[in-house]
């Protein structure tokens, strides 16, 4: 019998790739690279970046001189700790650059342009002084363009690039020769300007005004094109200018400021008022108020103290703190938040794969028809300056740019407008699978209720006690307890009454499975189970506490029944809103817990839900999503436990809370950073916004070329024309890609956030 050999380890790797200008560049480097043996990558020109998935036995260095063969720059990404300055530095220099070489273009083309296309204005030899400026503009500002098609040329490929440098060389070259041998050099000589293409003038037509055009136009579509780029990413880097820089511990030695790569898992450290939190930790000392509106999403402060759990890049809005250190580096949130958003924008939707791969015979198709266009018409009989212009205009108008940009730059403004809602996407799959869904299965505890026991409703009887009192006196019993029911009445008597310490406890008994109870103020108190005849307004208190699923908490004072107190998971403030606007959006809701089937029933006949399944195992909610899918459902799952991780694997979609376990966090295609259930129905909205986007881009690019590619055929486009219709094109996808930016949620929750503690937040 012939032994298996294991399937090599794969790893992934990422490279930045330079020199991409359209979607044809994409599909040559993504091709280049899969010709390895178990190579796999995806390119996003948008942000440069090459994903590759290789085995382990192949060097990243390879695959960097792999892609610098094909006539691409390649590097490994710099360390972390340099990332961050080292891209700002380079995208500062290359817009600056940018804008000098468009800046010096403009100068020189625009009294090209304006003497080539008013008659009135052209003075003797004016012809000469058109040459003289147009010669830079073709040779230096077109320089990378003429660089990059000879570097394809190399390569035997050919790009927007090689179509940008043949129509300003052809245009430029005729203009040359009308000039010097075709008898448009000569004192006097006048040329009228039409929109459409004309052949009238014979040897004295020239081309001048094409050939700075084509490159002017280009040169500003791309710098206004690198600006939206940029500002589609804005988020991303808002959520890196999170992470602080340094941090001040306090030991033995006192406190000092440390850079935060030093800090260590179990330092204490300090954040004092209106600084951000510099990572994961747990309060050990000072109450305050914290904002975390930029890493969550959640718009209102949270109150926070002794053992309350905090999240780096949050920014501390009142008192001081004390914090112990959870996790540092690549383990905290903030971090787990910032990769996410990174391999979303990475990604592709199934639609721009099938826009790079018609990008990618796109160039050498657009090459073809404009030889045969030029044979076309000369083989008719045309004037060869009729001829050259539809030639130069096929060259000039066809581009692949928009088509490249299409899918990335509406993915990176998307995955970053809802990490500031507080929702993380892995990528466009995740996007499309969320817009498909029309069955969500939610779990209970923890997802729609708020995880914990929490007073539901307090029922005391008209007396001189008072409602305020009897909670008071039950809180300081149950101080001791570590019961969660003790722990519940214990925290509401805390918020409800004053904020001194409870009142001192004499001759406490704690009686299992029924209560507790001691001597306060000279007053007997028993906290526990009901039991025997209880008052009317009691009695109707009890009955509503067990048809809402609660546990009955009786509270008697010196023998006799005082109060009723109600104990259970209560509801999270916005579950009723998010399942009806789920509802609303066509999705059913299901709802699967491990509860029993009181408290379940009683949940969904709040919330509206029809379908319910109780006490489903991990198991149990596993075969329920594949039951659902063999139905023809699209199913979504969304839960924060152990026990469900198994369904949000096995769903279309897996939806973790981001307070959950790591393990459903890490099942799940997508998590709610803020744990709010009602975010859910902005993930929703912005999928189908945002997938609506990318088909609008994608027709868009599709339709301009086969428009403007035919009218440039048959003579009826200039190419002056043809290049301000190119550059407007890719203008106009990143444009309205960049909408998704200011997309709002609606609700209250959608008003953009003002400042908080000094510091500005995002909106």
């Amino acid at each position: 019998m012939t032994a298996v050999e294991p399937a090599a380890e794969l790893v992934v790797t990422d490279i930045t790739v330079g020199g991409m200008t359209c979607a044809a560049c994409v599909r040559r480097v993504e091709k280049k690279l899969g010709k390895l043996a178990g190579v796999t990558a995806s390119v996003n020109l948008a942000t440069g970046l090459a994903r590759v998935s290789h085995p382990a036995d192949v060097a990243p260095e390879s695959l960097v001189a792999v892609v610098e063969q094909a006539g691409y720059q390649a590097a490994l990404p710099v360390r972390e700790d340099d990332e961050e300055s080292a891209a700002a530095d380079g995208e500062e220099a290359e817009s600056r650059r940018e804008r000098e070489r468009l800046t010096v273009t403009a100068l020189l083309a625009v009294p090209v342009l304006v003497l080539s296309m008013v008659p009135a204005l052209q003075f003797r030899d004016w012809q000469w002084l058109c040459f003289v400026l147009a010669a830079p503009v073709a040779v230096w500002s077109a320089w990378p363009f003429h660089i990059r098609a000879l570097r394809g040329l190399r390569h035997s490929t050919a790009t927007m690039d090689t179509l940008v440098s043949l129509g300003t060389v052809a245009s430029f070259t005729w203009s040359a020769y009308a000039l010097f041998l075709g008898g448009a050099g000569g004192p006097g000589m006048r040329m009228s300007f039409s929109l459409l293409p004309s052949a009238s003038d014979g040897g004295a037509r020239l081309y001048l005004e094409a050939a700075v055009s084509v490159p002017l136009f280009v040169l500003t579509g791309r710098f206004l094109e690198g600006r939206a780029r940029r500002g589609t990413g804005a988020a991303l880097r808002s959520l890196a200018e999170l992470a602080a820089k340094k941090v001040t511990v306090r030991d033995e030695l006192g406190e000092h400021s440390i850079p935060i790569e030093r800090l260590r898992v179990g330092q204490t450290f300090v954040v004092r008022p209106g600084e951000r939190v510099a990572t994961d930790g747990r309060v050990t000392r000072g109450t305050s108020a914290v904002d975390l509106s930029l890493v969550t999403g959640e718009s209102e402060p949270v109150e926070v103290g002794p053992g309350s759990a905090l999240v780096g890049g949050a920014v501390n809005a009142g008192g001081l703190l004390l914090v112990a250190a959870t996790a540092v580096g690549a383990d905290t949130r903030l971090a787990r938040i910032t990769r996410l958003v990174t391999e979303a924008q990475a990604g592709k939707a199934r639609a721009q794969r099938l826009a790079d791969a018609v990008a990618g015979v796109f160039v050498p198709v657009v090459l073809a028809l404009a030889v045969t266009v030029l044979g076309f018409w000369l083989g008719a009989g045309a004037d060869p300056q009729a001829a050259l212009t539809a030639c130069v205009a096929v060259l000039v108008v066809a581009c692949p740019c928009a088509l490249g940009l299409a899918t990335p730059t509406a993915l990176m403004a998307a995955t970053g407008r809802g990490a500031q809602l507080g929702v993380l996407v892995r990528g466009p799959q995740t996007l499309e699978a969320l817009q498909q869904v029309d069955t969500v299965v939610l779990d209970k505890t923890g997802t729609l209720t708020t995880g914990h026991m929490t007073v539901a409703r307090v029922t005391a009887l008209p007396g001189a006690l008072g409602q305020e009192t009897v909670v008071r006196l039950a809180g300081a019993v149950e101080h001791g307890s570590e019961h969660p029911i003790g722990q519940a009445v214990t925290a509401y008597a805390r918020r409800t009454g004053d904020a001194g310490p409870p009142p001192d406890v004499t001759d406490f008994a704690a009686v299992p499975g029924h209560g507790v109870s001691g001597r306060v103020d000279g007053l007997m108190i028993e906290v526990g189970a009901p039991d025997g005849r209880l008052p009317h307004e009691l009695a109707t208190a009890l009955t509503a506490a067990e048809a809402a699923a609660h546990t009955p908490v009786l509270v008697r004072v010196d023998g006799r029944a005082e109060a009723l107190i109600a104990v259970g998971d209560v509801l999270r403030p916005g579950s009723y809103r998010a399942v009806d606007r789920l509802r609303r959006l066509g999705i059913r809701p299901v709802l699967a817990t491990g509860d029993r089937a009181a408290p379940a029933e009683a949940v969904a006949a709040a919330l509206g839900i029809e379908e319910v399944h109780a006490r489903c195992t991990p198991e149990g909610k596993a075969a329920l999503v594949r039951e659902l899918r063999r139905g023809g459902a699209r199913v979504a799952v969304v839960g924060d436990g152990v026990n469900d991780a198994a369904a949000l694997a096995g769903a279309d979609l897996g939806i973790a809370m981001g307070g959950g376990a790591d393990v459903a966090i890490g099942a799940a295609d997508l998590t709610l950073a803020r744990g709010d259930i009602e975010v859910l129905v902005d993930a929703v909205r912005l999928a189908r916004r945002t997938l609506g986007t990318i088909r609008a881009n994608l027709a868009w690019a599709f339709g301009y070329n086969v428009v403007t590619v035919p009218l440039a055929m048959v003579g009826l486009l200039d190419p002056m024309l043809a290049a301000a219709a190119m550059s407007a094109s890719s203008v106009l996808v990143v444009a309205n890609s960049l909408r998704l930016r200011g997309w709002q949620p609606s609700g209250s929750r959608g008003r953009a956030h003002g400042t908080r503690g000094g510091k500005a937040v995002v909106r």
